[in-house]
């Protein structure tokens, strides 16, 4: 399943790579794609929505 979230903290490179790492660490199949420019994050995974909202607000980040 593919979603595409609204993560407005995004400000940077560094923000992208922590938030992939961090799906990557719960979800090693994922498909993790940050587009820093309109601060989005798509993510193609098995996992549900809310698991990886969950994962990326433990980042620090917030999801819209």
């Amino acid at each position: 399943m593919s979603m595409q979230l609204q993560v407005p903290s995004i400000v940077c490179e560094g923000c992208g790579d922590t938030i992939t790492k961090a799906i990557k660490t719960h979800e090693p199949s994922a498909s993790v794609q940050v587009d820093i420019a309109n601060k989005t994050v798509t993510v193609d995974t098995q996992a549900s929505e809310e698991s990886i909202k969950q994962i990326i607000t433990a980042t620090g980040h917030t999801v819209e």
